[in-house]
């Protein structure tokens, strides 16, 4: 099993940045994808951001050029580095462990809010 914590969630104003850390424990994330997504009130669950075991990375369009994602895996840490933030990245963003070899379950983190104000 894959226990997930996120942090560094907050209330930042619009064009600031936050930089959010995914601390894993219990398994290796090194075989895993990992991903970061978000849910705004009233809205569905969105993958904003994807690091692949390939070395690969997935951006949602709207986040493209403003978020990094990365991932340590020496520490067991993912990180998503948001620039110039906006009205519109106001969610919980929660970070996300895929399968792996032996393991077929996906694990989830509790959420970190991140508020983003004018």
């Amino acid at each position: 099993q894959v226990h997930l914590v996120e942090s560094g969630g907050g209330l930042v104003q619009t064009g600031g940045s936050l930089r959010l850390s995914c601390s894993a424990s219990g398994s290796t994330i090194s075989s895993r994808t990992m991903s970061w997504f978000r849910q705004a009130p009233g809205s569905d669950r969105e993958l904003v951001a994807a690091t692949y075991t390939t070395g690969d990375s997935y951006y949602a369009d709207d986040v493209k050029g403003r978020f990094t994602i990365a991932k340590d895996n020496d520490k067991n840490m993912v990180y998503l580095e948001m620039i110039r933030l906006r009205l519109e990245d106001t969610a919980i963003y929660y970070c996300n462990a895929g399968p792996a070899q032996g393991d077929e379950s996906t694990y989830w983190g509790q959420g970190t809010q991140v508020t983003v104000s004018s």
